[in-house]
């Protein structure tokens, strides 16, 4: 007899331990997206004074803005100026303070009275609530140590994802109903591991696409995958180009590729910033409507940088570059000049923060947090529920699958895996070197089991006239 070779055995064994083993880290990460998802709402709350004005009527200069701020912040240069496009907004004007690191000081003036409205310590434009929870997410406030967890959360979603996905449908495969049965439980089914396998599966179809996005723009900030997909983007000259500031031409500075936030104008306390508002009305005249983020110049001579910063689909993310005096565009990058590979990664970031369809996107990962803690939770529960009850062999959980499931795969898929896993391994080291983990640990604890079966083993009695013959 032919035995029937599969990938399926395979696929439900990884299924099984990476559920099991990383469904902690993908808990973790839920929860603190979760939590990071209502930054906009909670900082509505918290820094309403910072963020919101009351005013109406005319607008102050920015020069006047930029002005006051300095006046109640004198330590520091002025690195950039962040003009929101919404009625209510406050102006943000950011300091670069040498005390501060990477941080930066950003004070909130009112556009309309020009009155000092507060100061915060902010991270590339986050309050320090947003900060706070988005290092939460990232590495639980570890530092280096916690950023493993939630690249090995993201370095394995999409893989359980998509086995989960091939298994479901291969359950459903010559079932009647299937369409039906894939994307909905089976309500019909008695209360045990069948109602909650219908569950697990349904919910996880309807999660996959937003999961396996997930993954991708979260492996992209990742400590050693994303190190890999900055190399590639730079091998495959997916950046993101930025405007020429200099005066003769030369290599724009990253300010305009970060939106302005950080700023980083070293030298930016000797550049006069009464200039500010010829360089805005000349940005506004090129076309640049909405929130905008005006960079001054890094040297005297060298020109002003203005970033569209609408996060909200459609996006705008143009940029120009404004000679020293105010009055002339020498540059222009145009978002839809990006290469593809810069459009989608800018993009992916906007959705995986929040930000790309406003409520809209927070709903939706909201959505996905809450329905992934579900599907974690009926994962455990399925393996609870096929635990033995007997008297004889009860255990507390199920037995995993079948080992040596690898012994059960096509030629090709072992052709075609070995160099595959490989090359994934690589490239997402965390995915790599778990996977490696995994296996070790499964070897030993077969190795274990099948000595302490043989130890344990009954032996047969001989046969009555083998042991007549032994005892002559």
């Amino acid at each position: 007899m032919v035995e029937d070779r599969s990938v399926g055995p395979l696929l439900l064994r990884l299924h099984f331990y990476a559920g099991v083993l990383v469904a902690p880290f993908l808990v973790v990460a839920a929860l603190t997206g979760l939590a990071f998802v209502l930054t906009p709402q909670l900082d509505a709350l918290v820094y309403d004074r910072e963020l919101s004005t009351d005013g109406s009527g005319p607008r102050a200069p920015v020069s006047e803005q930029v002005a006051a701020a300095v006046a109640a912040h004198p330590d520091g240069s002025v690195a950039s100026v962040v003009l929101p496009a919404g009625d209510d907004l406050n102006t943000r004007v950011v300091f670069t303070v040498a005390d501060l690191g990477e941080s930066q000081r950003t004070v909130y003036v009112d556009p309309y009275t020009a009155e000092v409205r507060g100061s915060l310590v902010t991270y590339y434009g986050s309050t320090p609530l947003q900060t706070w929870l988005d290092v939460l997410h990232r590495d639980l406030h570890l530092g280096a140590v916690g950023e493993h967890y939630s690249e090995v959360a993201a370095s394995w979603l999409w893989v359980v994802a998509l086995g989960g996905v091939v298994l479901w449908l291969r359950r459903q495969r010559g079932r009647r109903g299937r369409v039906r049965g894939t994307l909905l439980p089976d309500l019909t089914a008695r209360p045990g591991v069948r109602r909650t396998r219908g569950w697990h599966g349904a919910v996880g179809i309807w999660l996959a696409v937003g999961l396996l996005v997930l993954s991708a723009t979260g492996l992209t900030w990742s400590r050693y995958a994303g190190a890999n997909f900055g190399a590639a983007l730079d091998g495959l000259d997916g950046r993101a180009p930025v405007v020429s500031t200099g005066a003769a031409g030369s290599a724009g500075t990253g300010a305009a590729a970060d939106g302005g936030h950080h700023g980083g104008a070293g030298e930016a306390a000797a550049v006069d910033p009464s200039v500010i508002d010829a360089v805005v009305a000349t940005a506004r005249g090129a076309g640049l409507d909405g929130t905008v983020v005006v960079t001054l110049p890094a040297r005297p001579g060298t020109a002003w940088v203005v970033t569209q910063d609408d996060n909200t689909w459609p996006v705008a993310y143009d940029s120009v570059a404004v000679d020293a005096t105010g009055t002339a565009v020498t540059d222009r990058v145009a978002f839809a000049g990006w290469p593809v590979l810069a459009k989608l990664s800018k993009l992916g970031i906007m959705a995986h923060m929040g930000h790309l369809f406003g409520w809209l996107n927070q709903v939706l990962l909201a959505a996905l947090s809450i329905g992934l803690l579900c599907v974690v939770t009926w994962g455990y529960r399925m393996w609870w529920q096929r635990r033995p009850t007997r008297t004889d062999r009860s255990r507390p959980v199920g037995a995993p699958p079948a080992r040596a499931a690898w012994q059960r795969l096509p030629s090709w898929a072992i052709v075609v895996g070995v160099p595959v896993t490989v090359a994934v391994g690589w490239a997402l080291p965390m995915l790599g070197v778990t996977l490696v983990a995994f296996l070790a640990v499964d070897l030993v604890v077969g190795a274990v089991g099948r000595r302490r079966a043989a130890r344990i083993a009954p032996v047969s009695p001989a046969p009555a006239g083998v042991r007549e013959r032994a005892s002559r």
